[in-house]
């Protein structure tokens, strides 16, 4: 199934106007400098006829991008414009696909090709329908309204599994007063039933599974002294986790949003300050190996394009785009 595409180009008529952002050129000499290999390991997956992109620009923070493949488009969330945009692949137009959007973050697709989306304002996460209808899968967990959900990934058997931390985006107002610990929750697809499977976590915030699904690995965005990747051992059934550990401790650099490639390596967005800014490439051992600076930081990204070997980068005020030799190991 596919959205329905009439809905889709009336949603997001009118293009926007170009904007700007730190002064910053493509590389003229190949292979890109700005793709670092950090360890022999990373080698095979820098393809060496490739340099970054940027794809657009003029935005307020980009984040949660997800890509549609049937349709060559990624939605993404400007999240304090509050706005959910568009950018087409074949014609490079970025175009305004929900606007007001509620604050939205995280975006994911679900196994049926729908939008998932975390919002901050209404403090809950929705499914846009094909037919266009917001369905609400999630708002309240014991009695109380979340805190303002984050990210959100979709099992291969369905559930949706969310991040929900105590903050949000400018302006202030729009953040929500917590009355939950920070959790990660589960969406069961049969009865709709909401889980908490990790409790107490200090500001859990990027998600994404590995490829076997066996492991789910979350960033913990105020774990002191230092940002955390937790990893979390998923159970037979997938309804649940085990008892986390530290993955990777992220030192100065801020992981943000993640995705998992084919053979199980993270790619991180990353920032905090120019010597961090853009994306972090850890091995399944918790090694890193590769890294891909950027003008900005790097929020969250995903694969996308034809062969799912297209990295797009969601980064601060722009949206950039590499060509690897590997593919996303999951659908957003």
């Amino acid at each position: 199934m596919t959205f329905d595409r009439r809905a889709i180009l009336a949603a997001g008529a009118g293009v926007l106007a170009a904007g700007t952002a730190r002064a910053w050129e493509q590389a003229q000499r190949l292979p890109d400098p700005a793709i670092e290999i950090l360890d022999p390991s990373f080698a095979k997956y820098r393809i060496a006829l490739t340099s970054i992109e940027r794809l657009a620009t003029g935005f307020r923070w980009a984040e949660g991008p997800v890509w549609f493949g049937d349709m060559r488009m990624l939605l993404f969330s400007d999240v304090s414009n509050d706005r959910i945009l568009k950018w087409d692949e074949e014609t490079g137009a970025v175009t305004v696909f929900r606007r007001p959007a509620d604050y939205a973050n995280g975006n994911a697709r679900d196994r049926q090709g729908r939008l998932l989306t975390c919002e901050h304002r209404t403090r809950r996460v929705t499914r846009t329908e094909h037919d266009g209808r917001i369905t609400v899968l999630a708002d309240r967990f014991e009695g109380k309204p979340l805190n303002s959900p984050n990210d959100v990934v979709c099992r291969s058997d369905g559930s949706v599994w969310f991040t929900d931390p105590a903050f949000g985006p400018n302006p202030v107002e729009a953040m929500a007063a917590p009355e939950l610990p920070g959790n990660v929750y589960r969406v069961d697809p049969a009865t709709g039933a909401v889980q908490a499977v990790a409790r107490g976590l200090k500001g859990p915030n990027g998600l994404c599974f590995s490829p076997d699904e066996r492991t789910l690995y979350v960033i913990e965005a105020r774990a002191e002294p230092n940002r955390l990747i937790r990893a979390f051992d998923v159970t037979q059934d997938g309804t649940a986790l085990g008892e986390g550990r530290v993955f990777f401790d992220c030192g100065k650099g801020t992981a943000d949003g993640f995705r998992a490639d084919r053979d199980g390596n993270l790619w991180c967005g990353w920032g905090m300050g120019e010597a961090e800014d853009g994306v972090v490439v850890l091995s399944p051992e918790a090694k890193m190996i590769g890294r891909i600076r950027l003008p900005e930081r790097c929020a969250n990204l995903c694969f996308g394009g034809r062969d799912r070997n297209r990295l797009l980068m969601a980064s601060t005020r722009s949206l950039y785009g590499l060509y690897v030799n590997t593919q996303g190991a999951d659908l957003g």
